[in-house]
């Protein structure tokens, strides 16, 4: 993993940096469905992003019915469970074969966007910490409920959620402004998937 700078790094960044935005100002989001290079794999790839936020959204909501007795503890903890396991496992599965098929293509696409995929690899580093974090919560806060602690077990892990969903979100943004521009300037490369 190159280096990135510190005002680059996931916590700190607000957008794309601007030297990585060259393709993204040329294509821009309302125009992407439209184009000719954009295929049936690149839709797949960001309805998986959708996915990804639609199940953060889910989860944030239900810990929150928990939090104000809007859910059962029983149902909180089966759901939750089960959301929780799909989308942490969805989510590195996912990053997985990005970096180990995905981005290796895409990189060689156009020089001056290497360094963004260094960023994203970076996220994904990040990320990764995210989610064993996360996981541990989770697991903490489920062994409370189940002994029949009291609501407020759901807060520390709605947090967990809150800070993740903030990092999650601007991953996916900027790994969409990267890549689907790079997609619709070259075409889809083959990823031999």
């Amino acid at each position: 993993m190159a280096s990135i700078a510190k005002d680059e790094a996931l916590a700190a960044r607000s957008t794309l940096p601007s030297h990585l935005r060259v393709l993204a100002d040329a294509f821009p989001r309302t125009g992407w469905e439209g184009h000719v290079n954009f295929d049936d794999l690149t839709r797949f790839w960001l309805d998986r992003h959708l996915m990804f936020r639609d199940l953060m959204t889910r989860l944030q909501a239900e810990n929150q019915a928990m939090q104000q007795g809007d859910m059962d503890p029983e149902q909180f903890v089966m759901r939750t469970t089960r959301l929780t396991g799909f989308f942490l496992n969805q989510l590195h599965g996912h990053h997985t074969i990005e970096d180990q098929h995905y981005f290796p293509k895409l990189i060689t696409m156009d020089a001056r966007l290497a360094h963004g995929f260094d960023l994203l690899d970076a996220d994904h580093h990040t990320l990764d910490a995210q989610i064993q974090d996360l996981a541990s919560a989770s697991d903490v806060m489920l062994k409370q409920v189940r002994a029949g602690a009291d609501r407020s077990a759901a807060s520390p892990v709605h947090d967990h959620l809150t800070a993740f969903a903030g990092f999650l979100n601007r991953h996916l943004e900027d790994e969409e402004d990267l890549v689907v521009p790079l997609i619709l300037q070259y075409g889809g490369p083959d990823i031999g998937l």
